[in-house]
């Protein structure tokens, strides 16, 4: 299906852009400071991307897919070209802001094809992101093991993404734009969004946590090889890929038992994995999490789909949520100074409650 395979071939560069990062720093000779000064400029160009491109893809998701696409592809061969710490920043603040826009008009389209179609997308298209990742970052050591400088790997990467674009073609979308709406209807799903949003953004700040500071955790206060460190992540990607995959499968489950599962089962997996003391217990936590909270942002975007024809309100969860990803890492490394990482990881099961909190609101 062209979405799943848009949805892939995204994940697939975020998967290899951890393993490269050794070589990119390496290459363009900067330091660690200077690499998380330029890593900053993804989230920079990442939320305006995401708020023009909302407003300009609606009722034009299809010709916006491929359009974001193909973008995306160029901004990830255009990495390759940076040959200072500035020109680094400068080629990720596009691949941010491309990478946004492709995140959004993603979930416009996913909606559209849902309203469409009448059948169930987001899960399934959402499953094929932690599962690309799973197996590009494997294959991009490989490639790097067996001599592929990072030029090449992006470049590949590059092609890839762009020809997964010409799949859309295929996506059975019309041209229908939204009717404009009275200041109190737009009023209205702004403050839904807000709530949904927030909702997912509390998913998306655990995500990112593990994600970052999982294998640290394991190899600094776990004592863990470097090798079995490295399972963390795989398994938590695993666990949320066959989260999503189990929803899909169980239609009848409604949203409002998806808030009390990833609240609770969430909440309760980080806490586990922070505090659990052993090795087996710290994955298995992880890989709880990762189960638990899977099905809930997908569920969230295409409840927001189904409630309005315009894209406003999915338009607007994808970039409020989006907020979780940059909120994260500074929260995470906050809390590991006062508390120390276990503890900070601990904590970041608080972020459960106002999934139970709406799962106690809502009646349906």
């Amino acid at each position: 299906m062209p979405l799943i395979a848009v949805c892939a071939v995204w994940a697939v560069f975020w998967g290899s852009w951890s393993v490269l990062l050794p070589a990119v720093k390496l290459e363009v000779g900067i330091s660690a400071a200077d690499l998380g000064i330029a890593l900053s400029a993804v989230p920079v160009g990442a939320l305006p991307a995401m708020a023009l491109a909302g407003r300009l893809a609606r009722g034009r998701e299809r010709l916006a897919l491929a359009l974001t696409t193909v973008l995306f592809a160029l901004s990830v061969a255009g990495i390759g070209l940076a040959a200072t710490g500035r020109q680094l920043a400068l080629a990720l603040l596009l691949v941010g802001a491309t990478s946004g826009a492709l995140d959004v008009v993603l979930n416009l389209a996913t909606g559209r094809a849902e309203r469409d179609s009448g059948r169930r997308l987001f899960q399934a298209v959402h499953a094929a992101f932690p599962l690309a990742v799973i197996v590009a970052a494997p294959l991009t050591g490989l490639a790097r093991s067996y001599g592929l400088g990072v030029d090449t790997v992006l470049v590949l990467i590059a092609l890839v993404v762009a020809a997964a674009s010409l799949t859309l073609v295929a996506l059975p979308l019309g041209r229908a734009l939204p009717e404009p709406a009275a200041v109190s209807e737009r009023r209205r799903l702004w403050g839904t969004a807000a709530v949904l949003g927030a909702l997912a953004a509390c998913v998306l700040v655990i995500e990112n946590s593990v994600e970052q500071w999982s294998v640290l955790l394991l190899e600094e206060h776990r004592g863990a090889t470097p090798l079995v460190s490295s399972t963390a992540p795989a398994a938590y990607m695993a666990a949320l890929t066959a989260g999503r995959l189990l929803a899909q499968a169980l239609p009848r489950v409604r949203l409002r038992t998806l808030y009390l599962v990833a609240g609770v089962g969430g909440g309760a997996g980080i806490a586990l994995a922070g505090m659990g003391g052993g090795v087996p217990v710290t994955i298995a936590g992880f890989a709880v999490t990762g189960l638990a909270l899977g099905p809930i942002v997908p569920a969230l975007l295409s409840h927001a789909a189904a409630g309005d024809s315009s894209g406003t309100l999915v338009w607007g969860v994808s970039t409020i949520s989006y907020t979780g990803f940059v909120v994260s890492p500074l929260l995470v490394a906050g809390l590991s100074g006062w508390l120390g990482l276990p503890a900070a990881l601990a904590v970041l099961g608080l972020l459960g409650l106002p999934l139970v909190a709406r799962f106690l609101v809502k009646r349906s």
